[in-house]
């Protein structure tokens, strides 16, 4: 039996984003879900792994150890820089620790178990009562690709599929037409309408 996954519509995503508390937070729901990373490949995010004048993000050793560039968003190139600025650190965008000195300070990335809980608590307090996870934001990703017209070469280049017929699994979840990924892909990120915590812009 093949189980389809529930899908948040934009404006789920805009309350679990709205409702969080946390700048960290609100950082990887929005990196996440506009990038369709699975919940390693955000968390693992350097700072060389940006490529601001391409805008690029190189994910390393994703899924079958095999390395990727995926469309950055310019939205959450700002809440990357944004987020970054409060602690800092060398190399890492998701340092562990509970405060910006520990942070700054980490050798190692935010705890995974953590991010998941604090996920759940998010969908509690927004009222979302969908089967979801960190993971759901990157099947959000491809459905909502699918929807704005992105078409599933495209789009399986992005996700880092192997295999075309799980891109295929997001056309049971909603329609198809064909545009430009880049433009659709920042055109799908823009209509968040989101607030995050010290909006202000950064580099890194």
């Amino acid at each position: 039996m093949k189980v389809l996954p529930d899908i948040l519509t934009l404006q789920e995503i805009e309350q679990l984003i709205n409702a969080t508390r946390e700048l960290r937070y609100q950082t990887f729901i929005l990196v996440s879900f506009s990038m369709g990373l699975r919940l390693g490949e955000t968390l693992s995010v350097k700072i060389g792994d940006i490529d601001a004048q391409r805008m690029k993000l190189h994910i390393r050793l994703g899924k079958g150890k095999k390395d990727r560039f995926v469309i950055l968003p310019q939205r959450a190139l700002v809440a990357l820089r944004q987020y970054w600025a409060t602690h800092r650190h060398p190399s890492l965008l998701f340092p562990a620790g509970k405060n910006h000195h520990e942070r700054h300070h980490a050798t190692k990335i935010m705890d995974r178990g953590g991010l998941q809980k604090a996920f759940k608590i998010i969908l509690a307090d927004c009222a979302i009562y969908k089967s979801a996870s960190p993971h759901t934001l990157r099947h959000c990703y491809g459905a909502h690709l699918v929807e704005c017209g992105v078409n599933l070469r495209a789009i399986q280049h992005e996700m880092g599929h192997e295999c075309p017929k799980t891109t295929a699994l997001y056309t049971q979840l909603t329609d198809v037409t064909q545009h430009d990924t880049g433009k659709l892909i920042n055109a799908m990120v823009d209509r968040l309408n989101i607030v995050m915590d010290g909006e202000k812009k950064h580099e890194l």
